[in-house]
């Protein structure tokens, strides 16, 4: 499959390697998701919305060109047609305040548009999703809320942002997955590291 990754942390993709102020776990994820989907034979196709330079900033301009099924800035028309051209779609990030960083949600904002990337039918009806290829979506994230808190008492925002909100309005309702990463920074070198090889392993077996 054509695997799609959209990586959000300002410190980059390159960020995996256990150095103190220069790392970060979402970038740990990655690299691991990287090698399972090697040992697949997937083909890889890694979108950083930190080192691209992505403007999550909904303009005048592009919000004109957004209803109009359009849109000024090639870096969003690229990230577009990547998405059109997907199998299977990957976003890694923190969570911060209960729900993603602010380059994945403009990339929600501005990439998902109408007439490119989905079709409104009729009001108060779901959406008709235009990623032909698509076969499934998976989200990892990595917070420091505990996981039985995010989801009890919070109420679970990021699915109910990324996959009610958004895939499952699309039509999109198979093959949605999502594995949180709570607590990692209070965890040893050992359980890091577990965790990682798990997702390694878990990612080589995606079909």
């Amino acid at each position: 499959m054509n695997v799609l990754l959209i990586f959000d942390h300002p410190y980059g993709a390159t960020a995996s390697e256990n150095v103190p102020h220069q790392r970060s776990y979402s970038a740990a994820l990655l690299a691991s998701v990287m090698r399972g989907l090697t040992i697949k034979g997937h083909t890889i196709d890694l979108i950083d919305l930190h080192a691209d330079g992505f403007d999550p900033v909904m303009s005048h301009e592009e919000l004109t060109a957004w209803r109009q099924k359009r849109t000024p800035d090639p870096l969003v028309a690229n990230y577009q047609q990547r998405l059109i051209a997907a199998d299977h779609i990957v976003f890694i990030f923190p969570i911060w305040w209960e729900a993603m960083p602010a380059l994945t949600k403009g990339f929600l904002d501005k990439v998902f548009a109408k007439g490119i990337v989905y079709e409104e039918t009729k009001p108060g009806r779901p959406f008709k999703c235009l990623l032909p290829n698509i076969k499934g979506v998976s989200l990892l994230t990595v917070m420091n809320t505990p996981d039985f808190f995010y989801r009890w008492i919070f109420g679970n925002p990021i699915t109910k942002i990324l996959f009610r909100g958004t895939f499952r309005k699309m039509g999109i309702r198979k093959n949605l997955r999502w594995y949180n990463y709570a607590g990692m920074s209070d965890r040893s070198l050992e359980e890091r590291v577990k965790h990682l090889d798990k997702t390694e392993q878990r990612f080589a077996r995606l079909d």
